[in-house]
């Protein structure tokens, strides 16, 4: 019975109740804790509870849940939304969006724009007085008008510029032009004239002539004077470029006798003309105290060739009264009177 008691297997069956209640202290720890509980029960009466076992096992189930809980890893991961595209292309995606709302929003401002301009009259050129034209001297208005009168009335956007100073550079006395728009409804005109250095004579008709080989009319309704030599020696058929290669003979010979600074004035003023029918042998009429002489002075060295007429021109005059001509071209020959007149 010792033993039954210690292990407290049978403290609740009917007969170990019945001794218990009559004698706890003989029942054993598990018989006298029991009576003990139900003494309390049945002096203190009260709702009904669960058997202390149960309590005690949901209590015990309850705390080793929540100790072991918070050193469990969790069974379900969350779930993450992600991008379906890398993060550097969904950044170059952004990018490319801003870009081309920047760009169609240019778009659209630039498209208003240019419907207005088109379509509005504040943008018409009204009449010849909304043309401004400055570096004018020898070209006539008229001259520059019957070039852009045709886009009077035109808007101005419509106005085709750089056609037009391609048109104004044919005008011969134009070196060159630049044609703007002034907004709202103006064209701004510059010209850069050629500036003529001889005279040249082409047939029976003589005209100016700039370093690169443009022939220029005289100036019109001008009194305007021009201290230049007479070339001769070029055709009105043949192409610029041949009297482009003949004028840089003339600019040789020009500036080599303006060169010499042992005289107090130029010599190609003393020179009333320059032939250069032959490019081989440049020949100059010079008319100066001795009189008119033709020189012939080759195709180098202008300058000391001349100064050599000019040294010799009182002595040769003295042997040769009828001198008219001498040619100083040929090295170490002098041959007066050589051209027959």
């Amino acid at each position: 019975m010792n033993a039954d008691l210690q292990s407290g297997s049978e403290v609740n069956s009917p007969v170990m109740r019945k001794e218990a209640q009559k004698n706890p202290s003989h029942a054993g720890p598990a018989a006298f804790y029991t009576a003990q509980a139900r003494s309390s029960e049945e002096d203190d009466p009260a709702p009904a509870r669960k058997p202390p076992s149960q309590d005690a096992a949901i209590h015990f189930e309850d705390l080793d849940a929540e100790e072991d809980d918070q050193f469990l890893r969790t069974q379900k991961r969350v779930a993450v939304r992600r991008s379906p595209l890398p993060k550097k292309a969904a950044t170059r995606v952004k990018k490319g969006m801003l870009i081309a709302s920047v760009v169609v929003a240019i778009g659209l401002v630039t498209w208003c724009t240019y419907s207005y301009g088109i379509g509005s009259g504040r943008f018409r050129l009204e009449s010849s007085d909304n043309i401004e034209i400055t570096g004018i001297q020898n070209v006539s208005r008229a001259q520059v008008l019957e070039v852009v009168g045709a886009d009077i009335e035109r808007n101005i956007f419509f106005v085709p510029l750089d056609e037009r100073k391609k048109q104004l550079e044919e005008i011969p006395w134009v070196e060159s032009a630049t044609v703007m728009r002034l907004l709202p409804n103006r064209l701004a005109i510059s010209l850069q004239e050629r500036t003529p250095v001889a005279f040249v004579k082409m047939g029976p008709k003589i005209s100016l002539i700039d370093v690169n080989g443009v022939v220029m009319t005289l100036p019109a309704g001008k009194a305007v004077k021009y201290s230049f030599p007479i070339i001769q020696g070029m055709t009105s058929d043949e192409p610029l470029s041949s009297r482009a290669a003949t004028m840089k003979i003339y600019n040789r010979l020009a500036h080599e006798l303006d060169s010499d600074t042992k005289t107090p004035s130029p010599h190609m003023k003393d020179i009333s003309e320059v032939d250069l029918s032959d490019p081989g042998d440049v020949k100059v009429t010079a008319n100066n105290a001795n009189g008119t002489v033709v020189v012939h002075l080759g195709n180098t060295d202008f300058l000391a060739r001349y100064q050599m007429y000019l040294a010799h021109i009182a002595e040769w005059k003295q042997q040769y009264p009828n001198m008219h001509s001498i040619n100083l071209g040929i090295e170490g020959q002098i041959v007066v009177n050589q051209d027959a007149r």
